[in-house]
């Protein structure tokens, strides 16, 4: 397995990065600046380049069986960043071939908004993520009306340990639904098992854990 990571040196990126080298996979990972992911092994191609450029992009898309979006930015800013790459990158992944397409978006992004638990629904949502979520709802439309292979991953807020309840996959949120938490660790692990696995296809898949 070849694929494109874009958002790399994030906190989630470099878990993808550590998880597929061990599973063998061959990573081009797109970062803003190199500096951040010096000293990489061998099998993990390291580019810097600005994913918002359409040149830049369908040359990252170019040769790879997969592309998995893992940009990040920063809290309480309203940005166009997601559904900017996304709209480049759905014309490049055609124009090169490439079909399968995973992107993590989170909790707060169409019907998970609400589904997060009584802290981040009430004060992390409404004062820090809210203007990013608008725009990764454009994304997630993007995406869905495209004619790739894609998988939409909307992991529970991040928590530096895993749950004591059991790790749940959602497809269907009820209005009783609520995940707390999710390990990076376990965002990537998850990530990296939809680049193979024909399961969740064309699906929104809401992970985590309730407490």
């Amino acid at each position: 397995m070849k694929f494109l990571l874009l958002g790399a040196s994030g906190g989630v990126g470099r878990r993808i990065l550590a998880q597929g080298r061990e599973r063998g996979y061959t990573i081009r990972a797109q970062t803003r600046d190199a500096a951040k992911l010096v000293g990489q092994p061998p099998g993990i191609e390291v580019v810097a380049a600005d994913p918002t450029d359409a040149v830049a992009l369908r040359a990252l898309v170019a040769g790879q069986q997969a592309v998995v979006i893992s940009l990040g930015t920063a809290p309480g800013r309203r940005t166009t960043l997601f559904s900017d790459v996304t709209a480049k990158l759905v014309t490049a992944m055609a124009a090169e071939d490439v079909k399968r397409l995973v992107a993590i978006t989170g909790v707060g992004a169409g019907e998970t908004r609400g589904h997060g638990g009584f802290f981040y629904d009430r004060i992390i949502y409404p004062l820090f993520t809210r203007p990013f979520y608008e725009d990764k709802d454009r994304q997630e439309h993007l995406i869905r009306k495209s004619t790739l292979d894609w998988v939409l991953v909307r992991p529970a807020p991040f928590n530096a340990t895993a749950g004591s309840a059991p790790f749940e996959i959602v497809i269907d949120v009820r209005p009783d639904t609520v995940l707390r938490r999710i390990t990076r660790d376990e965002v990537a692990s998850f990530v990296l098992d939809q680049l193979a696995d024909d399961r969740y296809l064309c699906k929104s898949v809401f992970i985590g854990h309730a407490s």
